[in-house]
């Protein structure tokens, strides 16, 4: 409640179909908005999401996930699924993560997500910066999320898709509380961490400096 609190209490950007609609005047179609979830954590996958609004899907008060309480990200992500043109999701775990740095490992996973789009967008709208080697045409868009509804769209959606992995990550292995902190530092987690060690949801290469003496 408290948390719920502080968002509605503060000025919440509502993400607008501007750059969109420009595009619909230059004659493209099917925009899709591209965003993830999961750089920062330490355990679990990154979660990228990939949707294609309609110009005509009765969706508003889109905002960036990060603004939004987790009862209206899951009412808005069952909102996006049920109305929106297309959508799909890329995913890379914790392993890959590690073989391939968090960077790349989010641009796959974006990548992944356009790919499986049916059929393809015919322009692709990035938070922050462009998707290597996906040969649509494309635009990062600096704080995307919080100005470009599909965008916006995109990152409720790989939110949502994401917390839900770790509530199942949790009923695995319930001594890290992933179903609280969804992987992130919080103190509880970093505190399990050291009594527990590293379990085989969480990434290798992400060490807390606080942790480098009391986890192998």
């Amino acid at each position: 409640m408290r948390r719920a609190r502080s968002l509605r209490g503060r000025t919440r950007p509502v993400a607008r179909r501007t750059v969109e609609n420009e595009l619909r005047r230059w004659g493209f179609g099917r925009i899709a908005g591209v965003d993830e979830v999961g750089r920062g954590s330490l355990a679990g996958p990154v979660v990228a999401a990939a949707v294609v609004l309609g110009p005509g899907d009765g969706l508003r008060g889109l905002r960036d996930s990060k603004l939004l309480t987790s009862f209206e990200r899951a009412r808005f992500y069952d909102e996006i699924i049920a109305s929106c043109l297309a959508w799909a999701i890329g995913m890379r775990d914790p392993e890959e993560i590690d073989r391939l740095n968090i960077h790349h490992a989010s641009l796959e996973a974006m990548r992944d997500a356009v790919g499986r789009l049916t059929p393809l967008p015919d322009f692709v709208l990035v938070d922050a910066f462009r998707i290597p080697r996906v040969f649509i045409p494309q635009r990062g868009v600096v704080g995307g999320d919080r100005r470009c509804a599909g965008i916006a769209a995109a990152s409720i959606v790989a939110k949502v898709t994401r917390d839900r992995q770790m509530t199942c990550l949790h009923a695995v292995d319930p001594r890290y509380g992933f179903d609280r902190h969804k992987g992130y530092a919080t103190p509880d987690h970093l505190a399990a961490m050291a009594r527990h060690g590293y379990s085989g949801a969480h990434r290798r290469s992400f060490r807390p400096a606080s942790l480098s003496d009391t986890i192998d």
